[in-house]
């Protein structure tokens, strides 16, 4: 059978083609041995992992070395991932608007508890609303955008105040924006309490007490570094959430902010007690 000039180089190019993309995966299959549960690894710990001969792991690993993006453990000399993988995913983390990657969530979540769910940010003094999804139910809560919560009482303000070191959250408790109003009823010890139980069971929960008539639920979203850069906030008619639901939706908002906590790249942090 012959074989014309043109077909040649064609499939010439669709090997080398080929061998680049196994040349890919297989750096991509060394990258993925390292985790959370085992962040150092060997040479023979990673070719057992991904079928490939030591000699082709230790090419792969002294490639990945030179350009920072894994970098030896000088005690066990063994292999882990360095600070050239944040230079590579850094425009990525930059690009993460943790607005955008909430909103799915937060659809879902409202259709599941039938409330209204929103999404707030802090500006280093107040919380802002920056979305929200508002309950199908004809009695419900909802806020303007823009909306800006800084009593200490509120959830939304809470789970941010809880990620403040404790002198600064003080502060703000007893003379900033976020001071108890005249008449709450509630001490400053008093909140800084609730902050521990926040950081303890993972939320805050606001049962009237800034509106009688409405219960707030927050969890905190993190990001990439493990920071606080948004709340997950739930608000409802205080009859339709008493103290036993209020628990429940509390884990479960919990629950969903840590999903979105992960899809901006969140270390993944111990489970928050009951």
């Amino acid at each position: 059978m012959s074989v014309t000039r043109s077909e040649v180089p064609r499939r010439a190019s669709e090997g080398s083609g080929q061998r680049a993309a196994s040349v890919i995966v297989n750096v991509i299959d060394v990258l993925r041995c390292f985790t959370v549960e085992a962040p150092l690894q060997g040479v023979t710990e990673i070719a057992a992992q991904v079928g490939l001969h030591k000699s082709s792991v230790s090419r792969i690993l002294a490639t990945l070395e030179g350009e920072a993006i894994v970098e030896r453990d000088e005690a066990s000399r063994k292999f882990r991932l360095g600070l050239g993988l944040i230079a590579v995913a850094g425009p990525l983390l930059a690009n993460l608007d943790v607005r955008r990657v909430s909103l799915p969530m937060l659809q879902e979540l409202s259709a599941e508890i039938g409330e209204t769910v929103a999404l707030v940010v802090w500006d280093g003094t107040e919380a802002v609303t920056v979305e929200q999804v508002a309950s199908t139910q004809n009695i419900k809560h909802t806020a303007p955008l823009g909306t800006r919560y800084a009593s200490a009482l509120n959830s939304s303000v809470q789970v941010f105040l809880a990620d403040l070191p404790p002198e600064r959250a003080r502060e703000l408790v007893e003379s900033g924006p976020s001071a108890l109003p005249p008449g709450a009823g509630v001490g400053t010890q008093e909140v800084v309490g609730r902050l521990d139980r926040v950081r303890e069971r993972g939320y805050a929960v606001n049962q009237g007490d800034t509106f009688a008539e409405e219960v707030g639920i927050c969890a905190p979203v993190r990001d990439h570094r493990g920071q606080v850069v948004a709340g997950l906030l739930m608000a409802a008619p205080f009859y339709r959430v008493g103290p036993d639901r209020a628990d429940e939706l509390g884990a479960r908002v919990a629950a969903v902010a840590r999903q979105i906590s992960a899809r901006l790249g969140a270390p993944p942090g111990p489970p928050a007690s009951d």
